[in-house]
């Protein structure tokens, strides 16, 4: 068995700019294709406005998570908001997936990832706060796909060992990046998983690819 292995999580989220669900479509197609494991974590109105795909994420076997409902820092919110926020996520997560999408959390924006009250109410709210350890950057301006391709690669190799990957569901250049992601990481022996797989999931933000 390989000692490289690879955690593809994806935020899937309503971005500031339009894109519908196309790519996420795409994104499913090609991990199914490739029978390749992921990590969602899903923000409650995006499930909501496209419960379809959000539907075949879940019944596709990929694990699910909590994204918040409303896609703000959580910093901003008290406590109880933050409850409220998780809770209304969740309840629009399970009703599009038919899943549960606890224990697993990811704060938007990575913000919250080291407050204290952020992570007490993630608790309370029974789950456990998924950093990652590569940010891919895949929603910067101008990103192109054979770009992220390489800095994902490389980034992952350098690593070594298991490492988690921070992708979205909405840049294009996320969708035209990914084949070639798998196919090269594959052909150096990584293993593709999904996050519960891992031993020692990272609380914080790790490093950035490029």
């Amino acid at each position: 068995m390989s000692d490289l292995r690879v955690a593809l999580t994806f935020d899937a989220e309503h971005p500031d700019r339009p894109a519908g669900d196309a790519v996420a479509e795409a994104i499913v197609e090609i991990l199914g294709r490739e029978d390749v494991p992921a990590t969602f974590f899903v923000q409650g109105r995006w499930a909501s406005a496209y419960p379809e795909i959000a539907r075949r994420i879940g019944a596709a076997g990929h694990l699910i998570g909590n994204h918040s409902h409303a896609h703000a820092p959580l910093t901003r919110f008290t406590e109880d908001g933050i409850l409220a926020d998780i809770a209304e996520a969740e309840s629009d997560i399970s009703e599009a997936t038919g899943l549960d999408p606890r224990p697993w959390f990811r704060c938007p924006f990575g913000d919250g990832v080291d407050d204290l009250v952020v992570l007490r109410a993630i608790s309370l709210a029974g789950y456990t706060h998924a950093g990652w350890d590569i940010d891919a950057m895949d929603w910067e301006s101008g990103r192109t796909a054979s770009s992220l391709e390489a800095d994902v690669v490389t980034a992952v190799l350098e690593r070594g060992g298991d490492s988690v990957v921070l992708l979205h569901t909405w840049p294009e250049a996320t969708a035209g990046a990914l084949a070639g992601i798998i196919g090269r990481l594959r052909d150096r022996g990584a293993a593709f998983v999904r996050l519960d797989a891992l031993a020692d999931v990272p609380v914080g933000a790790g490093e950035a690819a490029g």
